[in-house]
């Protein structure tokens, strides 16, 4: 490896300064051929030592180690320091050292050669100083550091680590020197030893770079998350959803058990999901399971886990979702399905959070808060002796029913809309309009799967009006039910208006946060006319004032 820019002086005096730029490690010679000019042999087991290492773990650190303890042990360093860019502070930081004081260490710096470094940073080139009282910069460092004696002449040398023509680091270096010779071997044998430290540094900035997209992408997705799920999101504002509201409210901010209650398909999982998005433990894990026809060996696999060999087939180790929830939220649905034998497992987890893998004697703590749903009434199973008495009281701390579709009619037009844009976006087509004859036909239908059945029913009716508007042809024939008589148009003129006068109602007092004074002169009522409609819309002014 060639070395360009020596100024003309004598090789074998050190007293002048000399600067000794080399060429970037891109352009370099191959490694052996280094070694052989150099004829340092004796470096060759400790670069074998770095590649092992960088090929078996791809630790920066690790092979950072290696290389300071060759120029410990072999070039008789006193300080050294391998560094890496950080590209958002553009300042070179100290990632493995020797000899290097606390003080020297503040803030993860070492920079006696601050412009030299930049240099080496800019140009890809390795820079040589024989003697750092000749350079002012580094001169002016060591003054405030560590005074020089008259007749010291300390060399100092910084080599780029270098994977394809980026600089990602640095090997920084100072050693007291008597041959120009001997300082460029070293320096020769540095660069040729940086390419695997260069890889290993590269290697770091793209684990490192993955994590930190990896963060903003959980951050973003945690975001969005708590946007869907926000209880402000969930669509209706019938009486029963406004006291599941304020339910919500306070238990959102509590580590409290809570047993979601409703039939198939109200959104229990919605309130699940509201419940642990809108907390202070939102950016924990959330993790779901269904108890419904599972085995109770695949429920206890999936619960607790298992290690390898705990069953046939268990190959690997797996961890259950409780411990995959740890620090987070766990829910369970259709906790009533689980068998006696599993609710007494779980019945000991809720007493001591704690559990043992299958296979395992060893035991895990853990500390989540668990949410659990059913379809059935928990208090005639247990009755029937179907479920545990002991447990039921243990998931009935904070109890929220969610309404069924037929106690919420106000809510079916806005959750018929909300359904209509999802899958009119999906499809790319314009949202069609409702006929007052297909809305009066989904607010006289009785809902036996509610909400699901209701969002099933739109999409069905979205295909076949081709985005046009939906009428009740479009409706599949469950809606159609032969005694159903034709309403009379003023029926349906008075649903559609009493629907569209009660939203308007509400959108005032949400604005004026339920004074009904200022929300009277907002629609242009006196406060005795909006009172009779509120109270003919089943309407009250507390529920507003959030």
């Amino acid at each position: 490896m060639s070395i360009q820019g020596i100024r003309p002086k004598s090789s074998s005096d050190l007293t002048q300064s000399e600067r000794i730029s080399t060429p970037s490690l891109g352009r370099a010679k191959p490694v052996a051929s280094q070694l052989t000019e150099c004829r340092h042999y004796f470096f060759l087991p400790w670069l074998l030592r770095m590649t092992h290492e960088l090929t078996q773990t791809g630790d920066l650190a690790a092979v950072a180690r290696i290389m300071l303890e060759l120029m410990q042990q072999q070039l008789r360093v006193e300080r050294a320091s391998i560094s890496c860019y950080d590209e958002r502070t553009g300042q070179m930081l100290v990632h493995e050292h020797c000899g290097l004081s606390a003080e020297q260490l503040l803030f993860g710096l070492w920079n006696p050669g601050e412009h030299l470094t930049r240099q080496t940073l800019a140009q890809g080139q390795a820079v040589i100083i024989p003697d750092v009282r000749q350079e002012p910069e580094l001169l002016a460092f060591y003054q405030r550091t560590q005074p020089l004696a008259d007749t010291e002449v300390l060399s100092f040398i910084c080599i780029p680590l270098t994977r394809q023509d980026r600089v990602l680091g640095s090997i920084n270096l100072e050693r007291p020197y008597d041959s120009l010779k001997q300082l460029r071997w070293d320096a020769e044998m540095l660069s040729a030893l940086a390419a695997p430290l260069a890889q290993a540094a590269e290697l770091q900035l793209m684990q490192t770079t993955w994590h930190t997209a990896l963060k903003k992408e959980n951050r973003q997705l945690h975001s969005a998350l708590r946007g869907r799920f926000n209880p402000n999101n969930i669509i209706g504002h019938s009486k029963p959803m406004r006291a599941v509201y304020r339910m919500l409210e306070k238990v959102t901010r509590a580590k409290t058990t809570v047993l979601i209650l409703g039939e198939k398909g109200v959104g229990k999982a919605l309130v699940a999901h509201a419940i642990h998005y809108n907390g202070p433990w939102a950016d924990k894990p959330f993790v779901s399971f269904s108890c419904a026809n599972r085995s109770e060996e695949l429920i206890e696999r999936e619960l607790f886990g298992y290690e390898q060999g705990a069953f046939p087939g268990a190959t690997t180790q797996r961890r259950g979702r409780f411990e995959q929830a740890n620090g987070g939220t766990l829910f369970l649905d259709e906790i009533a399905e689980l068998p006696l034998s599993m609710q007494a497992k779980l019945l000991r987890v809720l007493q001591e959070k704690s559990f043992e893998r299958l296979g395992s004697s060893v035991t895990i703590q853990v500390d989540l808060r668990l949410l659990a749903a059913t379809s059935r009434p928990l208090k005639h199973c247990v009755a029937e002796g179907t479920f545990r008495e002991e447990l039921y009281y243990r998931l009935n701390v904070f109890p929220i029913n969610v309404p069924p579709l037929r106690e919420r009619l106000l809510d079916i037009l806005a959750l018929a809309e909300h359904f209509v844009g999802r899958y009119a976006l999906t499809l790319g087509i314009e949202a069609p309009k409702i006929s007052s004859a297909a809305l009066s036909m989904l607010t006289h239908y009785h809902w036996p799967g509610n909400v699901q059945e209701l969002e099933h029913v739109i999409e069905q009716a979205l295909l076949c009006s081709e985005g046009q508007l939906i009428e009740p042809k479009h409706l599949p024939c469950s809606l159609h039910p032969p005694s159903l008589p034709e309403p009379p148009v003023q029926d349906l003129l008075d649903t559609r208006l009493g629907i569209a006068e009660r939203k308007i109602i509400i959108e005032a007092l949400t604005q004026t946060r339920g004074n009904t004074t200022e929300a009277a002169a907002q629609l242009g009522l006196t406060r005795r006319m909006l009172g009779l409609r509120m109270q003919k819309y089943d309407l009250h002014y507390k529920d507003y004032r959030v």
